[in-house]
């Protein structure tokens, strides 16, 4: 390779290293309709949305008042800002097949980077 071009490559790998750390840097900023809710369609809305006949354990996800409302049992599936306090985190992280969510016989599972984003 000549020297002016493998001068010239060496720069651009040089600024292409800046601009990756640069991004990776900046926070991340997570928002309801981009990241979220397309994880909540994919994997939780069939059983927790809309549709009250396929709905279970009386829990919607789809609306924020409901899906933040206290249960009967004391639990609050999401608790803003608390996700330590969160049922929806709670289960989405569990390890058991009776607790984990989305559950084992619906075929759906969350990738780690999901589960974060949720919580």
């Amino acid at each position: 390779m000549r020297p002016a071009l493998l001068k010239y490559f060496v720069r651009w790998i040089v600024v292409g290293c800046a601009i990756s750390s640069l991004a990776a840097a900046k926070p991340v900023t997570i928002e309801y309709n981009r990241d979220v809710r397309p994880i909540l369609v994919e994997n939780c809305f069939s059983c927790h949305g809309a549709d009250s006949a396929a709905r279970k354990a009386k829990l919607r996800l789809d609306i924020f008042e409901e899906a933040t409302a206290k249960r009967g049992d004391d639990a609050l599936a999401i608790v803003p800002g608390k996700p330590g306090e969160s049922e929806l985190v709670t289960r989405v992280f569990a390890e058991s097949e009776d607790d984990i969510m989305p559950p084992p016989e619906s075929h759906k599972t969350l990738t780690p980077e999901q589960r974060e984003i949720l919580k």
